[in-house]
């Protein structure tokens, strides 16, 4: 990566951070309604992800979305208009924090079932194979989608058709309030795709490189190849599953280890060890994204509600 590129990647992970701090004050504000899940401690994994794939390659995710949105070239404008329910959000207003797509930058959607997405995801892939083209889909789910039949449905369905799909489990080692060894039967969640003769591998989520490393590799055997492959990424979520949640499930001891890993922080110190950045720089882009964020919630707070007969929009397929 050149050096543009790579303080693209800091930009973008401070940024996802700081719509997410944003976001969860604007909440406990009562400005946001509804569920709102933060990726605040995963950013080095989406923007790893999507930094590794082309723009004609799909990206589909479950509800922990703000920061796959963002990634994929949404403006901070817009996803901020959108969790503060406003017409200028990216689904008008009508989506709100779990279901943020945008179809022209190739990002089919935020999904609030859990695992619901992982059969669109197989779907869109067969799309694709239709079509003749050799796009990848990347489908994104947490470690507690793959204790479900769509899961199991989906990776069978990939291997057995040869679809081209980036399976990604985001192991933040929680679904909900349940830890992974508590709920799953293996210790790590890439073997269940050993069942589906599937070439798999893990990596370190806390580390952008470490990700868009293992990701480009992937991507790349997915589309020559014609098979699907299965990467899990360990990371960790630093607030609780949802802005509800009371998090009595984990120790402080826990979430402090993790903390001293922060994804920023370890993106902040290669670039500082590889002298790719100055500090001055690095400060630069972290007061250019305060300003960004700081002028998102203004353009959002500013922004109409959606109009009454939106209601009857966008809902039935013509």
């Amino acid at each position: 990566m050149k050096k543009e590129q790579l303080l693209d990647l800091y930009y973008q992970m401070v940024l996802i951070r700081r719509v997410e701090e944003r976001g969860a004050e604007l909440y406990q504000a009562g400005k946001i309604g509804g569920f709102m899940h933060l990726y605040i401690g995963q950013e080095a994994v989406s923007t790893g992800l999507i930094a590794a794939r082309e723009p004609r390659d799909r990206v589909i995710t479950a509800y922990r979305d703000h920061g796959v949105a963002l990634n994929c070239g949404i403006s901070a404008n817009q996803v901020m208009a959108e969790l503060l329910g406003k017409a200028t959000g990216m689904s008008k207003g009508k989506g709100g924090s779990m279901h943020m797509a945008s179809v022209e930058k190739n990002m089919w959607g935020g999904h609030a079932i859990v695992g619901g997405h992982i059969p669109i995801a197989a779907g869109l892939a067969l799309g694709d194979q239709y079509a003749g083209n050799d796009n990848v889909t990347i489908c994104m789910f947490g470690d507690g989608a793959t204790n479900i039949g769509y899961f199991h449905e989906g990776l069978n369905l990939s291997k057995v058709w040869g679809l081209r799909v980036l399976w990604v489990c985001e192991n933040n080692q929680y679904g909900m309030g349940t830890s992974v060894e508590r709920a799953s039967a293996v210790d790590e969640i890439r073997q269940k795709a050993e069942g589906y003769r599937m070439k798999n591998a893990a990596v370190n989520g806390m580390d952008v490189m470490a990700v868009y490393e293992a990701a480009k590799e992937a991507i790349a055997y997915v589309r020559t190849e014609s098979q699907p492959y299965f990467l899990e990424v360990n990371t960790y979520r630093f607030r609780g599953h949802s802005m509800g949640d009371p998090e009595r499930y984990r120790k402080a001891e826990e979430v402090k280890k993790w903390q001293e890993n922060d994804p920023i922080g370890i993106f902040n110190k290669y670039l500082l060890d590889k002298k790719i950045a100055s500090r001055k720089a690095l400060d630069e882009i972290e007061a250019r994204v305060e300003e960004e964020v700081q002028k998102a919630v203004e353009f959002a707070e500013a922004s109409p509600e959606p109009a009454l007969e939106e209601l009857f929009t966008d809902v039935y397929a013509e």
